[in-house]
């Protein structure tokens, strides 16, 4: 039978050095404990622990969960009619799942059969009587409180959504990511630097342009555009577009422009009478969106800006490689060639 080696005394060196160890634990020990605290609009929003059941409100917001590898149990529609209410560029995230497709007016009963462990409402336009309802089945975390209730910016969206969630890491890397696809852009094209940038609207016999609080305009300025001078000094509605008169369509006259509308809309711009008083147009230097790259610039999210960015790029170059007599691929199937 072999007796175990002895036990040697610890020194009071080793005895100091564990102390210290645990001293240093003891803060991080509080800090995993400590609950996540989200100020609002509609007052302070607190989890007891990173959520992992998430019921998505917000007209966008299952873009960044999808984006943090978290699936909502329901997604809110916003338009499209797209399956789960999630659009390509978001689709593969679901891994298989199915998620509850919300429309109109949020049903609370259904909310609540969810069993949620957190309700986000970024972007959901929620009054104060609605989320406090909503509080009553789980937290209920809105967009921060000096944020519009529709346009918050998706780096400070993503990140929110992340910290509730335990993903502020992963956070970190994916903002990193679009941020850096946007900088190779800039730097593959530096002619786009200081260049002006229209994306404009046409809807229901209504013509006009998104303006910088919205996140359509906001694509083509971190790309290095800039809106022409005769538009900015329009006034924005509600900070996100502006309407312009069928009879001067000129403010819309831009290095650039690009409609973003759907094939079914196409028709209309073509037949706008002072479109074709535009240089931009005579110059083949427009740009149409279709139905899914519009929703992409639409949700203006951390998933969906790449995907926009991928299928506008060689877009825009045709579009501004000084020659009059190139053929942009989208102007072309749209019919708005010169």
């Amino acid at each position: 039978m072999t007796r175990s080696a002895p036990i040697r005394a610890r020194t009071r060196r080793q005895v100091l050095a564990g102390a210290g160890c645990a001293l240093l634990a003891a803060p991080s020990l509080l800090r995993a404990a400590e609950p996540l605290r989200f100020d609002g609009p509609w007052g302070e929003t607190v989890l007891d622990r990173p959520a992992a059941r998430v019921v998505s409100l917000g007209y966008t917001t299952q873009d960044p969960l999808l984006a943090l590898g978290v699936v909502p149990l329901a997604v809110r529609e916003w338009f499209g009619g797209q399956p789960h209410a999630v659009w390509p560029w978001a689709e593969d995230r679901l891994r298989g799942a199915a998620p509850a497709v919300l429309t109109g007016e949020v049903s609370m009963e259904l909310v609540a059969g969810l069993e949620p462990d957190l309700i986000v409402g970024i972007g959901s336009g929620l009054s104060r009587a609605e989320y406090e309802l909503l509080s009553r089945i789980a937290p209920v975390l809105m967009q921060e409180p000096d944020q519009p209730a529709f346009g918050s910016p998706w780096r400070a969206d993503t990140r929110r959504i992340a910290r509730a969630t335990g993903q502020s890491d992963r956070a970190a890397r994916l903002i990193t990511g679009v941020e850096e696809s946007f900088a190779a852009a800039r730097r593959r094209h530096p002619g786009w630097q200081g260049a002006t940038a229209v994306a404009a609207w046409q809807n229901g016999g209504q013509t006009g342009a998104f303006m910088p609080g919205d996140s359509r305009a906001q694509f083509f300025a971190g790309l290095g555009f800039t809106l022409p001078p005769a538009l900015q000094e329009l006034a924005a509605i509600d900070g996100f577009y502006t309407t312009l008169s069928p009879e001067d369509l000129s403010p819309l006259d831009a290095d650039l422009l690009v409609w973003i509308s759907s094939f079914s809309g196409a028709e209309a711009i073509a037949q706008l009478p002072m479109r074709r008083t535009l240089d931009a147009h005579r110059e083949g230097r427009e740009v149409f969106a279709d139905e899914v790259t519009a929703a992409a610039l639409s949700f203006g999210s951390v998933l969906s800006l790449p995907f926009a960015l991928n299928r506008l790029e060689a877009e825009i170059a045709a579009a501004l490689d000084g020659r009059p007599e190139t053929v942009v691929p989208s102007a072309r199937a749209a019919r708005l060639l010169p």
